[in-house]
């Protein structure tokens, strides 16, 4: 099993468009130490080829110009994007279908029934890409049963729903359901080894834990590095809880997670333009590094 980081950044990217926090503005007159991250997208393939895009990005155009190994050029329009997986319909996560639309055949696409919903109707995706390329829908279900989705032959993947609420269009924004957001176990059959993938994670669960414990490797939440971050920076109202993600620091913070965690790897994504941990040289990288954190970067390769 491959696995292609595309986009590391949470919704925005970075830098933001519109923002100039010390983060942006350091970054674009390269007066810190960081790198640009487009946002969070991975890429997932067992031959090298032919790729699962999990997630597309609205970046995801100039991801795949970063990554050439997702155009193959086996024939005059070529991809090597053989289906999506969705974790969720955030808008970070699911605007990259209309740039994928001069596909010339139906884009596998698989996602949960709820996802699948707010996509035909609070925010239409599937019906406006009738008009082009059209869509195959393949609901995922979360009866624990793990699938196999082509073109992975030796990677099976098993969702496993997590506690979040459905995007702010959607009809049950107020009642989340199970199947508004989902992590991802990924199980490579040649190696054995399990990765598990949970970009948006705001709540421990019994099934999480289990699952995180389970993994060789976890690429897992980054959003913010304290609860009050927004708030602190006069960049939002919310709180990270609020907005349906794990902080790093604090008691029940992400990082005492990760210290309870076996795995042999365990690396951040979905990183928000305001967290410190994007400055290279920061003290709240150097934390994570003494606990033996990585923060995923654009084009991060992992095999197993």
């Amino acid at each position: 099993m491959k696995i292609r980081v595309l986009g590391s950044a949470a919704g925005g990217g970075f830098p933001q468009w519109n923002c100039n926090c010390l983060n942006c503005d350091g970054v674009r007159k390269g007066t810190i130490q960081a790198v640009s991250r487009t946002q969070s997208s991975i890429a997932v393939s067992d031959d090298g080829v032919d790729w699962l895009l999990v997630n597309a990005s609205p970046d995801v155009l100039m991801q795949i110009r970063a990554n050439p190994v997702l155009q193959p050029a086996r024939a005059v329009r070529d991809t090597g994007i053989a289906a999506v997986l969705l974790m969720d319909a955030q808008i970070d996560h699911v605007t990259g279908l209309l740039m994928l639309r001069e596909r010339g055949s139906p884009l596998p696409l698989y996602a949960t029934q709820e996802v699948l919903a707010d996509l035909s109707q609070a925010l239409p995706l599937t019906r406006v890409l009738g008009h082009y390329c059209g869509v195959d829908a393949r609901p995922l279900a979360l009866d624990g049963a793990a699938l196999s989705i082509a073109p992975l032959r030796d990677t099976s993947l098993l969702p496993i729903p997590l506690l979040s609420k459905a995007p702010p269009y959607s009809s049950h924004r107020e009642d989340p359901h199970p199947g508004d957001n989902i992590g991802l176990m990924l199980h490579d059959a040649a190696s054995g080894a399990r990765v598990f993938y949970a970009p948006g994670l705001g709540h421990m669960t019994d099934a999480v834990e289990e699952a995180m414990r389970q993994a060789d490797v976890l690429l897992v939440d980054g959003t913010c590095w304290s609860d009050d971050e927004m708030i602190t920076l006069g960049l939002s109202k919310k709180t990270t809880h609020m907005m349906g993600h794990l902080p790093q620091s604090g008691p029940g913070g992400m990082i005492e997670v990760l210290d309870r965690m076996p795995a042999r790897r365990k690396i951040l994504i979905h990183i928000n333009n305001s967290n410190p941990i994007l400055r290279e040289d920061s003290r709240e990288r150097a934390e994570l590094a003494a606990h033996g954190i990585e923060v995923a970067f654009d084009g991060m390769e992992i095999d197993l």
